[in-house]
């Protein structure tokens, strides 16, 4: 086996608004817009959390997406590590305006988890493993 190895580096969406998107995941989980261009005909804007980034871009020509209809094979959410005052980072993103589909709760003993909905149908998982 070779000696490369991987490192995970970011979660595609498409967005029917990819600058509204973006600016939500900004301003409601703390990310940071590092690039907003043009690609394959489509805008597409990079937000940034440390070294991981979440990329927005809208319909390419010739694309026809479907709005998602809820769950479906294939990739069901992507979850950000809370770490700190959970419950507390919680409620903020409820004082934002953020609605969840699962309240704070703890999934096993040692990790608590909720979900979010994020722009276009996306499920965002927020979870803190505990020490």
């Amino acid at each position: 086996m070779s000696d490369a190895n991987i490192v995970f580096d970011h979660v595609h969406v498409i967005s029917e608004d990819p600058e509204t998107a973006a600016d939500w995941y900004a301003e409601k989980l703390g990310g940071k817009i590092i690039i907003s261009q043009e690609a394959l005909g489509a805008p597409q804007v990079v937000v940034a959390f440390g070294k991981t980034s979440i990329i927005v871009r809208g319909q390419r020509p010739g694309e026809q997406p479907i709005t998602k209809k809820g769950l479906q094979w294939g990739t069901d959410h992507f979850g950000f590590h809370v770490q700190g005052d959970f419950d507390g980072f919680c409620d903020e993103l409820r004082d934002r305006g953020v609605t969840f589909t699962l309240d704070p709760v703890d999934f096993t003993p040692s990790i608590r988890i909720a979900f979010i909905v994020a722009p276009d149908g996306v499920s965002v998982e927020l979870l803190q493993r505990k020490e």
